[in-house]
């Protein structure tokens, strides 16, 4: 069997991953914070279907969590053959309303930890000839938008720079680029969705299989609806100034910052 480690496992995108990587048989390595549901996840993952599933309480937002994860990918003993870097949050409030030492805590998770345990990953991975890595950004990233959407710009171009370096090196990457999806990721930062139109929502299963797909199929960027895929190919043609205009009045109503 091979082995998947996820950070972010418990809840959202990364309880799915989970679900549909143990369904395929793959051992995991749960990485969150809190231990009594990692260790419930781990359980139920188990015993529904047979896989090992190996726990990490670690928190991405600190050094010492960083390094721990980081450890545990650079192991050769037991190596990892499939990284998902989904841990992540979102800041209610616009720039200069929201404290700087959680801008700089998001900038610590969203893209120090991706760049670390990315690293970690690829390396013996480059030696082994094999293996993936999926990290998780949002449609955030092609519109300008503050912190969230900067920091999930830096992913996205990020993994398809080191897919580019990596290409031929049997390592495959791919930035994961969803648009709303029905996790704990809003009620967690405070944001009200009774105003985000149902059309918009996305499921969480239905996004981890989109994407693993995609990553079979050696695409570095997926993009895991069609709906925002039609979104997506407006940005780019709209024209900088109306579309920063459109996504300050729509990141206010709608989203993070």
């Amino acid at each position: 069997m091979t082995t998947a480690l996820i950070t972010g496992s418990t809840a959202g995108i990364g309880a799915a991953f989970a679900r549909r990587l143990a369904s395929d048989g793959h051992n995991l390595v749960l990485v969150a914070r809190d231990k009594k549901r990692l260790g419930e996840q781990a359980t139920e993952l188990h015993d529904r279907h047979g896989i090992e599933a190996e726990v990490l309480s670690a928190d991405l937002a600190t050094d010492d969590g960083i390094e721990a994860v980081a450890a545990r990918l650079s192991d050769r003993k037991h190596p990892v053959d499939l990284l998902v870097n989904n841990a992540g949050f979102g800041n209610k409030g616009r720039f200069l309303d929201v404290p700087m030492a959680d801008e700089l805590t998001m900038l610590k998770v969203h893209c120090e930890a991706v760049l670390r345990l990315t690293s970690a990953a690829t390396e013996s991975m480059r030696d082994r000839g094999r293996g993936g890595v999926v990290n998780v950004a949002s449609v955030a990233a092609f519109l300008p938008r503050g912190t969230y959407g900067a920091s999930k710009a830096w992913v996205v171009q990020f993994t398809q720079g080191v897919a580019k370096d990596l290409a031929g090196s049997g390592v495959r990457l791919m930035a994961l680029c969803p648009g709303f999806v029905r996790t704990e990721f809003h009620e967690r930062a405070g944001m009200g969705t009774d105003n985000i139109p149902d059309w918009m929502w996305l499921d969480a299963d239905k996004v981890a299989t989109a994407a693993l797909a995609d990553l079979a199929r050696g695409k570095s960027l997926s993009i895991p609806d069609p709906r925002y895929k039609a979104i997506m190919g407006l940005v780019k043609v709209a024209p900088r100034g109306l579309l920063g205009g459109v996504s300050s009045r729509a990141g206010r109503k709608y989203g993070p910052q």
